[in-house]
């Protein structure tokens, strides 16, 4: 489908402006191309849903994800910079480089109860529609598999290891409750906390013992009581993941999962300090020893691209999308994500896509069932479609209506 540039007059030593009418008629394609694939991303979508694997683990999901973009003619490269569930798959070779980021790591024990299904399908789509498009847009359409969202950093890996360098713009939409059109997420670091004291009979010789569930039992009760020292904006918050065997043996050692947020990475860093120093408080009491590892690095406060998030809500109110400020549900926008560490690196929006799930709220077993269905469907082709329009307005310049879609796909 040829974009042609703005008519006579415009300057000849600047790159032309693709015109207000071809970019309608481009966005008319984007619908089209969605409303035909509409069926194979809903089954993407479901198919990720009823097979869920955790951070590191997605295999079947990145080759399923990877597959429909090779099918669409995007050249993929699996594994990319040497992770296992990564993978790259571009089209195009314009000027603009967008960047399309897919999530589909699930949670443990919840399955898909963020919806992470339905971020992979979403990017599909999006990619798909604009890859006809792409060169006469001036587009080169990147889209990257992304493992790990769910405390494992993939982003924040890729990035090390030279992904998204260079991008004009960098999405995805991610299922909440409601709409929501921008993202406020708090920065966040994951950590390994462990306790190693000595085992003895608990009845027989406890004096022999060094409790490590105590040493735990201690610094949370220090956590709790510093909560209400820190700022409104943290949140401290964790799962003992092993507290000991047997009630008749004296654990020797105990393991957990701790989550510190803050609003900025700086705050993050000076309130960790004082989370550690809870845990440092129960090795003392028990005379345990402690260790805390990082799961991943931490991932950052999200960073906005003022222009792009105004073309994604004007777009997305287009749909026939709302943008409720008083729902309890906006605030899914506060989690954490590592996209927050991409936005820091290139232009980005990260907006929330609603699917109508109250009271179900996400990571909650109700919100997982909710991300399939008539209203998750819906959700999926208004935010492929308005993340691709969104692209085209800002690759060229242009915001404009969009027209309705075309009843044929042919």
């Amino acid at each position: 489908m040829a974009l042609e540039p703005a008519g006579p007059g415009a300057d000849s030593s600047v790159e032309p402006s693709i015109s207000r009418p071809a970019v309608e008629r481009a966005k008319q394609h984007v619908a089209r191309t969605l409303a035909c694939d509409a069926e194979q991303l809903v089954r993407l979508s479901e198919r990720l849903h009823a097979n869920p694997e955790t951070a590191w683990e997605e295999h079947r999901a990145a080759g399923w994800v990877a597959e429909l973009l090779d099918e669409a003619g995007f050249v993929v490269t699996p594994a990319y910079l040497g992770l296992d569930t990564a993978f790259l798959a571009t089209y195009g070779t314009g000027p603009f480089r967008l960047g399309l980021c897919a999530e589909y790591d699930a949670l443990p024990g919840l399955g898909h109860a963020c919806g992470h299904n339905l971020i992979a399908a979403i990017t599909v789509g999006a990619a798909r529609s604009l890859a006809a498009l792409a060169d006469d847009a001036g587009l080169t359409v990147e889209v990257y598999g992304t493992p790990a969202e769910e405390g494992g950093g993939g982003k924040i890996e890729l990035l090390e290891r030279g992904a998204f360098a260079g991008l004009d713009l960098a999405m995805l939409a991610h299922p909440a409750p409601v709409d929501i059109a921008e993202a406020e997420a708090l920065a966040v670091s994951h950590s390994h906390v462990a306790f190693t004291g000595r085992a003895a009979h608990a009845a027989a010789f406890p004096e022999q013992g060094i409790n490590a569930a105590d040493a735990f039992t201690v610094a949370q009760v220090a956590i709790g009581l510093l909560r209400q020292h820190l700022p409104q904006t943290v949140r401290v918050h964790g799962v003992v993941t092993d507290g000991g065997v047997a009630p008749n043996a004296v654990p020797d050692r105990t393991e957990g999962r701790w989550y510190v947020r803050a609003e900025r990475l700086e705050a993050l860093a000076e309130v960790e300090r004082r989370v550690w120093h809870c845990f440092e408080a129960g090795a003392l009491a028990t005379g345990c020893t402690v260790e805390v590892t990082p799961e991943s690095k931490p991932y950052a406060e999200f960073r906005t691209f003022e222009p792009a998030q105004r073309a994604y809500v004007a777009n997305a109110a287009r749909l026939g999308r709302r943008f409720d400020q008083d729902s309890p549900g906006r605030r899914m926008n506060r989690a954490s994500t590592d996209m927050g560490n991409v936005s820091q690196a290139v232009p980005a929006i990260h907006p929330y896509i609603g699917i109508d799930s109250l009271p179900a709220l996400n990571h909650q077993p109700e919100f997982a069932a909710h991300c399939v269905g008539p209203a998750a469907e819906r959700a999926l082709l208004d935010a492929a479609t308005a993340l691709a329009w969104t692209a085209l307005d800002v690759a060229t310049g242009e915001t404009i209506a969009p027209a309705a879609t075309p009843d044929s796909c042919h």
